[in-house]
Parts: C-alpha cells; sequence; structure tokens
C-alpha cells in the first residue's frame, strides 16, 4: 500500500468478531468499498486494508480481539489496518497502541470508515476518532448480507439498561433506532435484490422506537406486509419487551418463523435483582410458556451467564433447576467477565473463581445439550421448509428449517440455493450433532 495515491482497485479483508449486529454492519461496509471499487480479498491474495470489527462482551473476547489484530499486521505488514467496533470504543488508546494499527473509530465512526481512509491516504498518519458513548447520537443504517443468503437488518442500536455486568450502553451509546418508513424501504429493496429471509438486528431490538416516538409491534406489522420477502426471525430481544401481543402476532404472522432468542442470564431471581435485570424467573416463564402454547414448534434459544458475581452454589442449582424446568432449545452459555467500569465490581461482594465458572458452565451446556437433541429427535421423519444457503466449497448444501433447525442435504442442486424447498429430516448428523440430514422431498 506504501506506493499507492488512491484506494481505488484496491483490495479488502474483513474480520468480525462479536454479534450479528457486527456482522450486518461489517458487511455494510463491505458493500460501501464495493460502491468506490475497493473489493473483497480472495483466498491467497494480499490485502491493501484489513477492517477488524470488535467486541468487547468479555475479556476473553478483548483478548481475541488484540490476538487478530495482531496477527493480521503480521501477516500484512503494508496493509492499512483498522480497527472498530466495541473493544475500539471502549479503549482507544490500547487499541491504537497495537503496533501496525493505522485507524482506530468508535462506534459512531464505524460506517464512515470510507473517508477515514482518503485522511490517512493524504496524511499517512494514524487516525483516531471516537465519540464517547453519552454523546453518541447518530443511527446509522445497516442492512447487508455480505456472502450468506440471509439478510441482516439493523433495526436499533444502542441501551438503556445500564445491567451491573454489561459494558455495552458504554461502548454503543444510548437506545436509538431508524423509523418504520426507512426501515420498510431497505426490506422492499431486499425484496428487489431477491433476498427471501431478512434477521432483525439490534442491541435492545425491543427498545426500538424511543427516539422515533414508534413501537416494535408497529414495525414488525409493517415488515409482515413487505411483497417478497418469505422469512423474518427476530434476533434476540429482551423478556420484559417481548410483549404478549408481539408473541401472538408472530404466530399469527405470514412471514415471522417460530424461532425466539431471549436472554435470561440468570434462572435465579436474587442473581437476577443483583444483576439490574427488568425481569424476574415467573416473567421469564410466562413468556416461554405462551410461546409454546401459541406455537409448538418454535425454537427457543436462550443467553444464560454462570459464575456471576453473587452467584453461590446454592443460587447456581435454583438457577439449573430453573432452567432444565423450562420447555426451551439451546442455551447459549457465558462465564462471567469481569469488565472495567460496570457496577458490580463495586457492589457485588461474592466472587466466583474462575475454576468453579468451568464447571457451572460444563453443566449447563451439558443440559443445552440435551435440550437441542430432544427437539431435534422430536422431528425425526417429519418434512418442514428449508431456506437453503449457499453452501461452502466441497461441503454438502445445507439451510435451516422455520424452526430454525440446520439441515444438510447431499446430491441436492445448486438451483436451490436461496428457495424454500420442503425436506424430509431423517435424523441428527453422526458428524455435528447440531445438524440434522434431511432429503428433498420431490413428489
Amino acid at each position: 500500500m506504501t506506493d499507492k495515491s488512491t484506494f481505488d482497485n484496491c483490495t479488502a479483508e474483513f474480520h468480525t468478531l462479536g454479534c450479528k449486529l457486527n456482522f450486518a454492519e461489517t458487511s455494510t461496509i463491505a458493500r460501501i468499498f464495493a460502491e468506490r471499487g475497493i473489493r473483497r480479498a480472495q483466498p491467497g491474495e494480499t490485502p491493501d486494508i484489513c477492517v477488524v470489527n470488535t467486541c468487547s462482551v468479555t475479556e476473553l473476547a478483548d483478548k481475541k480481539c488484540r490476538q487478530t489484530i495482531r496477527r493480521l499486521a503480521h501477516r500484512y505488514p503494508d496493509a492499512v489496518i483498522v480497527v472498530t467496533g466495541c473493544y475500539a470504543q471502549l479503549k482507544k488508546d490500547e487499541v491504537a497502541a497495537i503496533e501496525g494499527v493505522d485507524i482506530v473509530l468508535g462506534s459512531e465512526q464505524k460506517l464512515e470508515i470510507s473517508a477515514y481512509l482518503d485522511r490517512w491516504l493524504a496524511t499517512r498518519k494514524p487516525q483516531v476518532e471516537v465519540t464517547p458513548a453519552k454523546d453518541i447520537r447518530a443511527f446509522s443504517p445497516s442492512c447487508s448480507r455480505g456472502d450468506r443468503t440471509r439478510y441482516f437488518l439493523k433495526v436499533q442500536d444502542g441501551c438503556d439498561y445500564f445491567c451491573s455486568y454489561c459494558t455495552i450502553p458504554f461502548a454503543r451509546g444510548r437506545s436509538r433506532s431508524g423509523t418504520i418508513e426507512s426501515l420498510v424501504a431497505q426490506a422492499r429493496q431486499v425484496a428487489a435484490e431477491g433476498g427471501k429471509e431478512i434477521v432483525i438486528t439490534g442491541v435492545n431490538i425491543g427498545d426500538f422506537g424511543k427516539n422515533t416516538g414508534e413501537r416494535f409491534i408497529d414495525l414488525i406489522h409493517a415488515l409482515d406486509a413487505v411483497v417478497g420477502i418469505e422469512r423474518y426471525r427476530i434476533s434476540s430481544i429482551e423478556p420484559d419487551l417481548l410483549t404478549d401481543e408481539i408473541i401472538d402476532f408472530c404466530a399469527r404472522s405470514r412471514t415471522f418463523m417460530p424461532h425466539f432468542h431471549i436472554p435470561l442470564q440468570c434462572g435465579s431471581d436474587e442473581v437476577l435483582r443483583l444483576m439490574r435485570r427488568h425481569y424476574d424467573s415467573a416473567l421469564f416463564a410466562h413468556k416461554v410458556e405462551m410461546i409454546k402454547r401459541l406455537i409448538p414448534d418454535a425454537f427457543i434459544g436462550v443467553d444464560l451467564m454462570v459464575g456471576t458475581r453473587g452467584e453461590t452454589e446454592e443460587l447456581f442449582e435454583e438457577s439449573r433447576t430453573f432452567v432444565d424446568a423450562l420447555d426451551i432449545t439451546r442455551l447459549h452459555v457465558f462465564p462471567y467477565s469481569e469488565r472495567p467500569g460496570t457496577l458490580a465490581l463495586h457492589t457485588i461482594d461474592h466472587v466466583v473463581d474462575q475454576h468453579t465458572k468451568s464447571v457451572r458452565a460444563g453443566k449447563m451446556i451439558a443440559l443445552s445439550d440435551r435440550k437441542l437433541r430432544a427437539f431435534m429427535q422430536r422431528y425425526a421423519g417429519t418434512v418442514r421448509p428449508v431456506l437453503f444457503e449457499q453452501p461452502q466449497p466441497g461441503l454438502p448444501m445445507h439451510g435451516f428449517t422455520d424452526n430454525y433447525i440446520r439441515v444438510e442435504v447431499t446430491d441436492a442442486p445448486d438451483a436451490l440455493v436461496n428457495t424454500v424447498a420442503p425436506v424430509r429430516l431423517i435424523a441428527i448428523s453422526p458428524d455435528d450433532p447440531d445438524t440434522m440430514l434431511g432429503e428433498v422431498v420431490t413428489e
């Protein structure tokens, strides 16, 4: 890159760590680059630009970000290294100090990378620009699919909840949203491009509309009416914001799939109080019961944290017993990680050691595996609609059922990519317990 005077005809490599929202934003950055002639680097090709969109939800996430940045700087010493995302927002000086980093951008600057590249090219000096979280006001739209089949539509950003263990409000700023009109327009564009499925993403999407005077239920009503879109999925929604009205609508909807992802974090009311969550276990159980009553086939994924400050052995067992009794499909288990600046560090004395966290995580993961296997086995021999994804070279065609079971089909024609077809689910794959084997129903 040292002898180039323009970024035209350059190549870029993209690395995303963390959530689906980060993925959506990285895909949008790639699209912005493509519009100005910067193409995605092919395997084996040396990129001129490396973009790292970071996560900072745990200390392990920070470590993975540092490792990725250093690896890229070492592998591509002449590339312009751009770091953005939550880790950059929270620890800009730490990121800027990593050898090889040229540009550090915060959450509000993430989709303005192109302009900062031009500034770097003009000066050849490091660019560091991070708006303090309290001053972040802009909502940056994002709707993209990258190299996938499904599109990811960002409808909301930021969070006003300030849970005692979480840094997201400091990394993403306060809650803000796009307008229903603008989001529906993006969904219509997806349909015009031939997209069949949209995943609705955000930081706290149930909080949608605080700055626009609109509601999440109004948004999904409007999206449901977009001609050409066959499937929507709600990526994650807080249990206190998952209203009965939303559940009832999804049960009757033309396009919203029987699939929910609901963060619980802990099944103990005492720990939920220490976390400063906005609900109790009874409310969570009610939401699960209502979903299963109205949508019996629904896949329900649940975020769960173990080893938080204040979680004694007794409270952990209370949480495990509660979760075991829920009619849910899968757990996403996270050992608690101390995050600088969070309230928990100053208000909760009881600390869980690392070994105990690992043991508790193992117990919850085993519980999750058992629930997922039981859910998948229930559908062996049944026929479900599957949207087929673009396969990786040398791998079988795969896709997801309406209720989010991953299915692999051998000898499937390429023409099935980005189409919904009936598939008979045969059995759980012996090579991948998260996948079922299937066959396309042709008659």
